[in-house]
């Protein structure tokens, strides 16, 4: 596994009023939910880089009110008419 270090100034534990290990789990699962939604990654990897089964990954994003079953429309009313 690799270790990732990056130095963040003290007032960002205190403004969120986190401890740093808890700061460190909230930004991994923000930046999977990010590349998540702008389908850059996964939902398997998005559970990876967050560090969660897909479980919770699934209902961490529904708590967030992100679209988990992306359709295409279009495709939906061609595939609906061809039936």
């Amino acid at each position: 596994m690799v270790e990732l270090s990056i130095q963040m100034p003290d007032e960002a534990f205190s403004s969120l009023k986190q401890p740093p290990r808890e700061f460190v789990k909230q930004l991994r699962l923000a930046a999977a939910i990010h590349w998540y939604t702008r389908k850059e990654i996964s939902m398997e990897k998005g559970s990876i880089i967050a560090g969660i089964d897909r479980v919770d990954f699934l209902e961490a994003l529904a708590s967030r009110q992100v679209n988990v079953f992306n359709v295409d429309m279009e495709s939906l009313k061609k595939e609906i008419e061809s039936a």
